[in-house]
């Protein structure tokens, strides 16, 4: 080696030791980054937990397995010159064998010299790196196992507690494999390392005979096979997960040919390890080969044809009977891992003697939602988004106490959206440091419409206009569901605030929700994370200015939970003194419980709504509450994160009479019950009274009924309250045979109630009501010359309302002119008993279904004017009425109004019709 290739050699090792360090500095300062981020939401300690858990647990396992590779390839190394390539030095009849002009291979060479050393360095640390870097990403598995908490409910097989399958077993998988995976790593390096000292007499001698290297790869081996033989115990609790039999879950031939199956393999496997040890003082090799050979065949027989054998001899056959108990198990444990086994079951009885003026029923009348959110949104969007980087990301539906009454209400936050700033706007300036907040929310209330079809808001406009006696203080929102990227605030720049009129108002940030900008080194540290050097460059940036990070709200708060699952629905609220705040729902999810249904692609079979969450969308600040304390997985999160989860009793009042059952947790349950609302193991079995989540009509294409909320008066309840609602009907029959609630005021929160109808009693499915709208004539008729007139017709939700013992159904039917984009809340179409009607308003829909009982009917700003003629009515004045037609439709017709132009065509054909029976006579 020459003078150049050492320098060579040296440039690349400090090239190699830059890149190290560079790698290092960056990794440990996002990591400072990170804990500044921690610290500034008071979470410090979630933080330290993570990290010293993973420093630990990587530690532990680096050094272990770092120790047991090197060691192990040291010990080969030192004895690879007492086998002499195990070439045989007598012959068979007892003469001396003497080899003459013995060259050393390359590779033995290589082996012999000390710079193998540092290869075997590099391989134990390569190794280490890799098993240690598995446990570390597991860290919590290993808290959840020395934090566990039962449950207090034990599986029918084992007789253990719940826990031991969430906690006890997840970390003995973990453990074994990460065991497996050294053992398997280890014993291939050992073997390369002894195959690289052979030649062709080692290959073509005697592997009967055994050598300290076969020793050696035996006592690996017999390892193996004895921790396969506790991966075995494992796997013989896995057969509660089965997916394979009649039912999820251990089945007759799970336990009695599968789990026998495990025993004896497992048995197998610590035989051929003690064989294999034996043979390290017996050098019988030729067992070690006859034990594998039994294993393999057992596994196959065992494992494969005896199963397979066993279900379709013995169960097939009397498959009620065999199976009949593990049925029973997966209906009371699937029932218990998603709470249906804690539902209230009535029957509801049907009458139709409907009273609707009775005062019991007012509430849940004046709180029929007839908006939909995805045509509430557009028209949001239209009328009170203001300027084109607003945006209403989404439309929540919640119940408020406003004016004194209890009202059931739309709202959206008005956030902003960088992305929809202008080009040539989407400087460094105004995308950091200037518009750097949405600003307030709309609310309208689900039953109202104003003119045009539009909704009746109680807060609109910037700045927030009220009509009610609910107020905004704190319009402004820093976090939300579009604040996708970061921002600074209190700099010497001003931050725009809203807009009024032709002018900008602007403001500075008064909250403490950001790291805190207070020296050079830490805008150096900010702007090396963030890769922006503008902030290095900026005069307008001083030690009283602060980073706004991670402000997206789904982002921020699994950043501080991240082993919990989130509900796609964050929704708004505003407490009392005005304040925004965000609400979310999280859920503890396992695959391991035993017997139940998976819900998921992820075999998750278990799910609570454990945890809520709230998020101020001015300060950022978030709180999280534990709403399911019987849940033994949020218990133990709740031990390793001491001090994060608060008892629900603490969120504060005003915020807590917010607080919703989510939809995504009542959809899994909803589906679930469709199959295990049968507990009779016969019924379940035969799949004789299948349920089914109905189809409905949304705009022009069927889709499943989704959950929805609503204010009713339960019965045999003294008030109406807010739930969370679906319906039911047959696999095979399109009538409704019931419903399920989620009640969720107050002390009720959580407390599941399904309303079975009679049997004898048949009672309208939504499909059924869908399918009577569309070929009502009178119905039709009008969607036909509306769609002659170029509008387009969009369908609402259809509201199954239980009200009394009766079942009311209300669809919206909104219209969209072409050339328009705001949909037009113009009909609503009411369903009773076998009645069916459509009118501009749901109270004209009531009045038409039960008479002039419906009190308080209010007049709409919008319905066309009508003359009754009188009787004695003269030629002149029915022209004058049918000129007034006329032009109110032409002026309907310029508007886009298409409702409207109908209705006036239709007034118009009265007053001709009068016109010529007063010619006739």
């Amino acid at each position: 080696m020459n003078q150049s290739d050492n320098k060579s050699i040296s440039s690349t090792t400090k090239l190699v030791i830059l890149i190290l360090v560079f790698a290092a500095l960056s990794y440990l300062s996002s990591l400072y980054f990170d804990f500044l981020w921690f610290k500034s939401v008071d979470y410090q300690q979630v933080f330290t937990t993570i990290l010293f858990n993973k420093i630990i647990i990587y530690a532990s396992v680096f050094i272990i397995v770092f120790l047991l590779f090197f060691f192990n390839l040291k010990l080969a190394k030192n004895h690879l010159s007492n086998d002499e390539d195990d070439r045989g030095y007598e012959t068979d009849e007892g003469g001396d064998i003497i080899y003459l002009n013995v060259d050393k291979t390359p590779w033995k060479q290589f082996l012999d010299s000390p710079a193998v050393i540092w290869i075997f360095l590099a391989v134990s640390i390569m190794a280490a790196l890799l098993i240690s870097s598995m446990a570390a990403d597991n860290w919590l598995v290993f808290q959840q196992y020395f934090n566990r908490v039962a449950m207090g409910t034990t599986d029918p097989i084992f007789n253990r507690d719940i826990s031991f399958y969430f906690f006890d077993l997840t970390f003995y998988h973990l453990v074994y494999g990460i065991l497996m995976s050294t053992l398997v790593l280890l014993t291939i390096a050992i073997t390369v390392v002894y195959l690289l000292n052979v030649n062709s007499a080692v290959l073509l001698g005697n592997w009967l005979e055994f050598s300290f290297a076969k020793g050696h790869l035996a006592v690996l081996i017999a390892t193996i096979f004895g921790l396969k033989a506790w991966g075995y115990r494992l796997n013989a609790f896995d057969i509660l997960f089965s997916p394979t039999g009649i039912v999820y879950g251990a089945t007759y031939s799970d336990i009695h040919a599968r789990l026998l199956a495990f025993k004896v393999l497992l048995a197998v496997s610590l035989v051929i390890a003690a064989i294999i040890l034996a043979n390290i003082f017996i050098k019988r090799l030729n067992w070690i080969l006859y034990g594998i050979g039994a294993w393999v065949a057992i596994a196959i027989v065992l494992g494969g044809i005896y199963p397979t054998l066993v279900q379709k001899l013995v169960v097939q056959p009397n498959e009620f009977n065999r199976e009949e108990t593990y049925i029973e198990n997966a209906i009371a444990y699937t029932r218990q891992a998603y709470s249906l086994d804690q539902a209230t079951n009535k029957e509801f009885k049907i009458d139709y003697n409907l009273d609707i003026k009775a005062p019991e029923h007012q509430d849940t009348l004046n709180n029929i939602r007839l908006w939909d959110w995805q045509p509430l949104q557009t028209t949001y969007r239209n009328l009170q988004q203001l300027r084109p980087y607003y945006v209403f990301n989404d439309v929540d539906i919640d119940r408020y106490t406003i004016d004194g009454r209890y009202r059931q209400v739309m709202l959206s936050a008005r956030e902003i959206d960088q992305e929809e700033l202008p080009e040539k706007a989407k400087t460094w300036i105004n995308q950091r440091l200037m518009y750097t907040h949405g600003y307030g929310i709309v609310m309208s209330p689900v039953t109202e419409i104003a003119e045009e079809g539009f909704p009746q808001f109680f807060v609109q406009d910037i700045p927030p206009q009220f009509t009610t006696d609910l107020k905004v203080t704190r319009p402004e929102i820093y976090f939300g569901e579009k604040t996708n990227t970061y921002v600074m605030v209190n700099t010497n720049q001003q931050e725009f605030d809203y807009p009024l009129g032709n002018e900008n108002i602007y403001s500075t940030y008064k909250g403490k929700g950001g790291i805190a900008i207070d020296n050079y080194p830490r805008r150096v540290l900010f702007s090396w994370v963030l890769r922006d050097y503008k902030m290095l460059l900026s005069s307008v940036i001083n030690n009283n200015s602060q980073l706004l990070v991670n402000r997206n709200i789904e982002q921020r708060v699994q950043k501080i939970a991240p082993y919990l699952a989130f509900d796609h629905d964050p929704y708004m609220v505003v407490d009392k003194k005005g304040n925004l705040f965000w609400m979310l729902d999280a859920y503890t999810v396992s695959s391991k419980y035993p017997y139940s249904q998976p819900f998921d692609n992820y075999n998750n079979n278990y799910i609570r709504n454990s945890v809520k969450v709230t998020c101020n969308a001015y300060t950022g600040d978030m709180k999280f509450y534990v709403a399911d304390d019987s849940d033994p997985i949020i218990k133990t999160y709740a031990k390793i994160f001491p001090g994060i989860y608060k008892p629900l009793s603490e969120m504060p009042k005003d915020l807590y009479a917010h607080v919703r059952y989510p939809e995504d947790i009542f959809s899994v349950q909803a589906e679930m019950y469709q199959t295990f609302h049968m507990t009779d193991p016969w019924v379940f079995y035969n799949k004789e009274d299948l349920w089914v989540i109905p189809n409905e009509i949304v705009d022009d294409k069927p889709q499943k009924v989704d959950p929805y909320y609503i204010v009713m008066r339960l019965p045999d309840e003294n008030k109406a309250e807010y739930v969370l609602m679906i319906p039911f009907t047959p696999k095979s029959r399109p009538n409704m045979v019931a419903w399920m609630c989620m009640r969720m005021d107050n002390e009720q929160y959580g407390n599941m109630m399904v309303y079975d109808f009679p049997k004898q009693a048949t009672i309208y499915g939504p499909e059924q009501i869908e399918a009577r709208i569309t070929q009502n004539t009178e119905i039709a008729q009008q969607i036909t010359l509306w769609d002659q007139r170029g509008a387009r017709i969009y369908r609402g939700n259809l509201l199954v309302i239980p009200m009394g013992n009766s079942i009311l159904y209300v669809e919206p039917l909104y219209l969209q002119a072409d050339n328009g984009k705001i949909p037009e809340l113009k009909r609503v179409i009411a369903g009773f008993d076998k009645k069916i009607v459509m009118e501009s308003t749901l109270d004209q829909a009531l009045i038409k279904l039960f008479g002039e009982g419906r009190p308080d009917v209010p007049e709409t700003s919008d319905k066309p004017v009508t003359v009754e003629p009188a009787a004695d009515i003269t030629l002149q004045e029915l022209a004058e009425q049918a000129r007034l037609y006329y032009d109110q439709a032409e002026q309907r017709l310029k508007d886009g109004d298409w409702a409207g132009y109908g209705e006036s065509l239709q007034e118009l054909n009265k007053v001709l019709s009068q016109l010529e029976e007063t010619v006739i006579q």
